[in-house]
């Protein structure tokens, strides 16, 4: 890795606050077991700025417990008022200037409208605030989100983004057609593009047996040049077992080397899906060594033993660019 990569981590870490439950946590270089902070805290580069994460956190813990095969699990979904009334809190300490914000898990259409109010608030304070959404909403034919979060998201959140990051069936709820193929797949990136973002990131794609990452960045505004946005793909190697906590990853990842190369999305892709494939293989080696069947149930990433990988990636999965 060049020594510019290398600067993107340092020993100082960006300041970012993570909206979870009824919660604001605070953090510089946090390693709490929680999925958001280590990834931020590793992802981001010093020079990021602000970074502001709100998922309606305990539906995705009540998604993934069945998974993990605890038999019961208990709490309860933040709404909007209550998202809203953090948000007032952090205002009331002149704490609303963000340079970025990322949302995942949702699990109301309260909450996403609020957060559709908050990126409106953050945006009257920083107008070049950089909003990335990762629209979980499903996967592999099957919402697990209440269906009204579909058109909420295509009608009023996909114009306000800055970058997208779905998955295969998430982007075909967007783009409003089945991904069938790579052309699939490039129309409905420009389709999104048309909507709104200028970065699109379909993070896996199963076409005819191999696993794609399909990205699109339309660097003029769609109209105004006719230029085709440059369109990349990277094939993924397949690993024969179930993780939790990529998706968080990986779009934490894309927001942090997108930020470092905002010019270059196949290279922060590259960087990206490089670091999440060290930390999967990490995981299944650690798994595999302590004589654990990977294949029985949901793995639990290696994030924090997992650090040198994330941090200076060996870029093995490159980015082919269509023409």
């Amino acid at each position: 890795m060049s020594s510019t990569q290398q600067s993107l981590f340092s020993s100082s870490r960006p300041r970012f606050d993570i909206l979870r439950e009824n919660h604001v946590f605070r953090t510089r270089n946090s390693s709490k077991s929680a999925m958001a902070p280590p990834i931020l805290s590793l992802a981001l580069p010093s020079e990021t700025g602000r970074v502001l994460s709100i998922q309606s956190h305990t539906v995705q813990v009540m998604n993934t417990l069945p998974v993990l095969g605890y038999p019961t699990f208990k709490g309860q979904v933040l709404n909007g008022q209550q998202l809203w009334e953090l948000i007032e809190g952090l205002g009331a300490n002149n704490l609303l200037y963000y340079t970025h914000l990322l949302t995942g898990y949702i699990g109301s259409v309260s909450f996403l409208n609020t957060v559709l109010e908050v990126v409106n608030k953050l945006r009257s304070i920083n107008p070049k605030l950089t909003y990335v959404c990762d629209p979980v909403m499903g996967d592999e034919g099957k919402l697990y989100v209440p269906p009204e979060l579909v058109s909420v998201y295509r009608e009023r959140v996909v114009p306000v983004a800055s970058m997208l990051t779905p998955n295969q069936f998430e982007a075909e709820q967007l783009a409003g057609f089945r991904i069938a193929s790579e052309t699939d797949g490039r129309e409905a990136c420009k389709i999104l593009h048309a909507a709104g973002p200028p970065k699109v990131v379909i993070t896996s794609i199963n076409i005819n047996g191999k696993l794609l990452l399909i990205g699109s960045h339309q660097k003029e505004k769609v109209g105004l040049s006719g230029q085709s946005p440059a369109q990349f793909k990277i094939v993924i190697p397949k690993i024969p077992s179930y993780f939790t906590g990529t998706g968080d990853l990986m779009t934490a990842l894309l927001l942090g080397w997108s930020n470092k190369y905002p010019d270059s999305l196949d290279t922060a892709a590259e960087l990206a899906v490089s670091s999440l494939q060290a930390v999967l293989q990490r995981t299944l080696n650690d798994y595999l060594t302590a004589g654990y069947d990977p294949q029985s149930s949901s793995l639990e990433i290696r994030l924090i033993q997992s650090q040198d990988g994330i941090r200076n990636p060996d870029v093995k999965f490159k980015a082919e660019k269509y023409n």
